[in-house]
């Protein structure tokens, strides 16, 4: 095998006139999940807050604290801070757009595929944000009184 980085070779030419010998693949994120982390919605806390959890991921230290505010049986407020990965953040606020003026009932039926679906989808590697988004509105809606 030739030296790829011998002299009298730009990167240029090589990587216009051959493969490289190798391939690194990235997952790459989604320009929704993007779009979430860059511009979150609903971020900080609900002073008066009818719920406030806040869930760790102890596998790789994610945290999300989330806040609820109910009336009538709906969800009237979300908001939340996170504290991790991207995608971490990306599914906090993906989740309070989707809880949003959802009854209670409609909120606990929520699953963690609708959350990855509302991102664009995640890689295999980050799905652990979209169960820790989950985990904290179940903790939240266990706290709401009915």
């Amino acid at each position: 095998m030739a030296d790829l980085f011998s002299r009298g070779h730009s990167f240029a030419q090589l990587t216009d006139t051959a493969p490289l010998p190798f391939t690194i693949e990235v997952p790459m994120y989604s320009a929704q999940l993007l779009d979430h982390f860059q511009n979150p919605r609903n971020a900080g806390e609900i002073a008066n807050a009818d719920a406030t959890v806040e869930i760790e991921n102890p596998a790789c230290g994610d945290v999300l604290r989330l806040t609820l505010k109910a009336c009538a049986g709906r969800i009237i407020h979300a908001q939340f801070k996170a504290k991790g990965c991207v995608a971490a953040i990306a599914c906090g606020s993906a989740l309070t757009e989707l809880m949003l003026e959802k009854t209670l009932e409609e909120a606990r039926n929520l699953r963690r595929e609708d959350i990855i679906a509302a991102v664009g989808g995640l890689p295999q590697a980050s799905t652990h944000a979209a169960h820790l988004a989950l985990d904290a509105l179940m903790a939240g809606l266990r706290q709401i009184k009915t």
